[in-house]
């Protein structure tokens, strides 16, 4: 267990920041060797009703979902049905003979995005923004989400393909960017297993692992456990958000057509602990093992180039990481502005789902809350620069 001092650093931080408005509720899980060492729930999963959040509370993941995406195609990867330098059109022929955006122009790409763009975000392919590939992206994520409670909802290999009707935003591998890499993926893993995603996920990740609330839907019984999402206010205080994002259904009571791989799943702190103690362990919970340590270590290592990395050094509050599939890695922690140790992995949500695997510390710091436009906030930092300032080195 944490000395008691260090749990009750965290307690009162965590409160202080309920108080302060800056998050309604959330729970946070240290482990250790293997061990559970710490947990603490505070607050509200529903503020309205004074609901609080508990272990069992489930937590939209948005981003958080990539990793487990990056996964799945490691899974693939290992058993020889991928090549990491697979053109995308090899699944997705939309991608084929792709246009890249030069001074304003579309010319032809000098070559095609692959797998190892997507892990990596370096496939040219982005979020949004005002250059060409940006407006189609964002033109084709106004009509998922115009669709997504309709007759006509877009499946997830529909988005892929119509993602790749349109220019990438530079060269594919020349640069990184943030982007929509994560639902290409999981559509190359509906084509490559002939299995819808979310049902790859569930027959080859969560029911070996027994994460029994983890998935792209919930049931009634599951909905009630459901956290609301909280926003600013505007006068210092938090109100309810209910908005749709990025193709997912924000009350998660219907079995999607689109499961998105790289925002769409929803998981309790208890579920997302297997997960990460899977990665900790090189693959392997209990019995039951998904990949090999080989696998693992590649999956965990920093993937950019020296260009790549210029692009990736624009986030700057991850000054000190790298990047690879889909992960951020700790490379400086001198650079870093956090607490933390060489080769540590992990990655959040847009609504505040963090985890971070530390192997040098054999650690692993597990954060839930929901409030748009969290990532990685103040709150986060602070709790993770307590608990591994608590480390012995």
């Amino acid at each position: 267990m944490l000395e008691a001092h260090t749990a009750k650093l965290l307690q009162q931080t965590m409160r202080k920041s309920i108080e302060n408005h800056e998050i309604a509720g959330a729970n946070l899980m240290v482990i250790q060797n293997g061990e559970e060492v710490f947990y603490h729930q505070d607050g509200f999963a529903d503020p309205d009703r004074q609901s609080p959040i508990t272990r069992d509370t489930i937590f939209r993941l948005y981003s958080m979902t990539k990793p487990i995406t990056a996964t799945a195609v490691m899974m693939l990867l290992e058993r020889g049905e991928i090549d990491l330098f697979d053109p995308v059109s090899l699944y997705i022929p939309s991608f084929r003979n792709p246009k890249v955006e030069k001074d304003g122009q579309l010319v032809p790409a000098m070559r095609e995005v692959n797998i190892q763009d997507l892990l990596n975000m370096t496939s040219g392919l982005v979020y949004g923004g005002e250059n060409k590939a940006g407006r189609h992206t964002d033109a084709l994520f106004r009509e998922l989400n115009q669709r997504l409670e309709g007759d006509t909802p877009m499946s997830t290999l529909e988005f892929a393909s119509r993602l790749g009707e349109g220019p990438l935003a530079f060269e594919p591998g020349s640069d990184w960017t943030y982007s929509a890499s994560g639902d290409v993926l999981s559509a190359i893993v509906e084509k490559v297993s002939g299995k819808r995603y979310g049902e790859f996920l569930e027959q080859e990740i969560f029911e070996p692992l027994g994460m029994a609330d983890t998935g792209f839907w919930l049931s009634e019984a599951q909905r009630n456990r459901l956290a609301k999402t909280v926003q600013n206010d505007g006068a210092g205080g938090l109100k309810l958000y209910t908005d749709n994002h990025l193709g997912v259904v924000h009350q998660l009571d219907r079995k999607p057509a689109f499961e998105s791989g790289g925002a769409g799943l929803a998981s309790t702190i208890t579920d997302a602990a297997k997960f990460t103690t899977m990665l900790m362990n090189e693959g392997q919970l209990n019995d039951v093992r998904l990949l090999n340590p080989k696998t693992v270590q590649k999956m965990t290592l920093p993937s950019l180039t020296s260009s790549q990395q210029k692009g990736f050094e624009g986030w700057h509050s991850l000054v000190g990481h790298s990047y690879g599939n889909q992960m951020r890695i700790l490379t400086h922690p001198g650079q870093a502005g956090l607490m933390g140790s060489v080769g540590e992995y992990g990655w959040d949500g847009w609504l505040g789902a963090y985890f971070t695997n530390s192997p040098q510390d054999k650690l692993t710091f597990l954060f839930m809350v929901q409030k748009r436009d969290a990532g990685t906030l103040p709150i986060t930092r602070k709790l993770r620069n307590i608990v591994f300032s608590a480390m012995n080195p």
